[in-house]
């Protein structure tokens, strides 16, 4: 496996009986010995930038080298061991130009135009060196050693894309609902919205009448379903301060404040018509009421589905720091493996978009949203498969596919099914291009031991470079 860290570790049946035994639900099987799904999604990298090295993935090809219009010449991959990055553009049309026709060689170009970089005059947005070239950087176990960790210790997805071709909006638009799509303003009609990557920013105050622009989302999220069938889910925030800007092309802003009544871009589920039809606008809690529910001490507390969403501080997005983001994610993890809750548990870790950062595979097209580029995944659970590679095409809608299937019974976000149509022209779930996440476990194993690790890691070693 290359490089091991060290870690921290009744009566008888007669016609007459005094008393009769309980009857015993019959021991869960298979994916339901699942019974608490925890998806932390953090912000903005790719597979190269940070498991571009790392030994049996898909990473960084050789001689790679991407073009740098503004000085000439080519930007090769590089270790980076600043914290703090910088990152490029990510909207829809920096997708499209960093793709660039599949030659996957615009990210130098878009970052440098974000930033407003000249030949001369240095960058107008950024006085650092490495503006317009840090998208080019990658790190490994000496930055990020407890994210090697989980991926030598339990299951790495080298093929992980991002659901929609775009930034932080539609993305946590498909985390919750398999779709993202405009709707016109204050509809409550599915029926009426239509699929789109620019999707309109939520409306700021559900209560008060829409500003101009500003949106509600009408079609149907993953809650409905749930919510129907009797599963408990929480949408649990980091409150502080928004992790993007509210412009998907801007490099830098005022970030706006984010919290549990403060629709937003991270917080979409509630501006979404159905949670407030079926009064569930509480299941979204502030991120103390998770720390709650791990504490039980002889049970688990925590809901069926959770998601997990870091505010900018904690991150990862740039100029948040990567080791404060791992330090973060790590004590969720922790939390989780040290509670009555672990060994019913699958914990999925991702990042949202590619944040402007290099990234050498071609994304697949699904349809005309997505897929979009690839970010890294991760897979941690006492019955997730042990120093695994999953090679097998995904994206974020394997999540929805893998919650429908352990508490749903296979039931999916078909508009033709659900109970509540709405225009989305693909089911993500029923995609072929969507994998099996069932496939990086193994139900017949014993049950994994925790891996507890510090917050504050010593750096791992060096990887070798492409």
């Amino acid at each position: 496996m290359g490089w091991r860290p060290t870690v921290a570790a009744g009566c008888a049946i007669v016609l007459v009986c005094a008393l009769i035994a309980p009857t015993r639900a019959p021991a869960a099987t298979g994916i339901h010995k699942i019974q608490h799904v925890v998806v932390i999604m953090q912000e903005n990298r790719t597979l190269d930038t940070y498991f571009g090295t790392y030994p049996g993935a898909n990473g960084i090809p050789p001689k790679t080298c991407v073009p740098d219009p503004l000085h000439g010449g080519c930007v090769k991959p590089y270790y980076d061991a600043n914290p703090d990055n910088h990152g490029g553009p990510h909207g829809t049309g920096s997708s499209i130009e960093d793709i660039n026709g599949g030659k996957m060689n615009g990210f130098v170009k878009e970052a440098e135009e974000g930033f407003g970089c000249t030949e001369t005059g240095g960058c107008r947005t950024c006085t650092s060196a490495e503006c317009g070239t840090d998208v080019m950087g990658y790190h490994d176990a000496r930055d990020i050693p407890n994210y090697w960790t989980y991926a030598n210790d339990f299951v790495l997805q080298d093929d992980m894309f991002e659901s929609g071709a775009s930034w932080s909006l539609p993305e946590h638009l498909f985390m919750v609902s398999g779709w993202s799509a405009v709707c016109p303003n204050g509809t409550t009609n599915p029926l009426e919205c239509a699929g789109s990557l620019k999707a309109i920013q939520p409306a700021k105050n559900w209560s008060q009448p829409l500003e101009p622009g500003r949106a509600t989302y009408a079609w149907t999220d993953i809650t409905y379903l749930l919510h129907a069938a009797g599963v408990s889910w929480r949408y649990y925030m980091h409150e502080g301060t928004e992790p993007d800007c509210e412009d998907n092309e801007a490099v830098t802003c005022e970030r706006v404040h984010l919290n549990v009544t403060t629709p937003g871009i991270w917080n979409p589920l509630y501006d979404f018509s159905d949670v407030h039809e079926d009064g569930q606008t509480g299941d979204i809690q502030p991120l103390e009421h998770f720390y709650k529910a791990v504490k039980r001490k002889t049970e688990c507390g925590l809901p069926n589905v959770a998601w997990m969403v870091p505010s900018q501080a904690v991150s990862e997005h740039p100029p948040a720091s990567i080791v404060r983001g791992q330090a973060y994610v790590t004590t969720l993890i922790n939390a989780i493996m040290r509670s009555a809750c672990w060994p019913s548990t699958a914990i999925f870790l991702t990042w949202d978009d590619w944040g402007g950062f290099y990234d050498h595979v071609v994304p697949p097209k699904v349809d005309e949203l997505g897929f979009g580029i690839r970010v890294p995944g991760l897979v941690i659970s006492p019955y997730a498969k042990a120093g695994y590679i999953d090679h097998q095409q995904l994206s974020h809608d394997a999540y929805l596919k893998f919650i429908e299937d352990d508490f749903l019974g296979g039931r999916r976000l078909n508009p033709r099914t659900d109970g509540r149509p709405d225009s989305r022209p693909t089911v993500r779930e029923e995609s072929s291009a969507v994998g099996e996440l069932a496939s990086d476990f193994n139900f017949s194993q014993n049950p994994r031991a925790p891996v507890i690790l510090s917050p504050k890691p010593e750096p791992g070693p060096a990887s070798e470079a492409p």
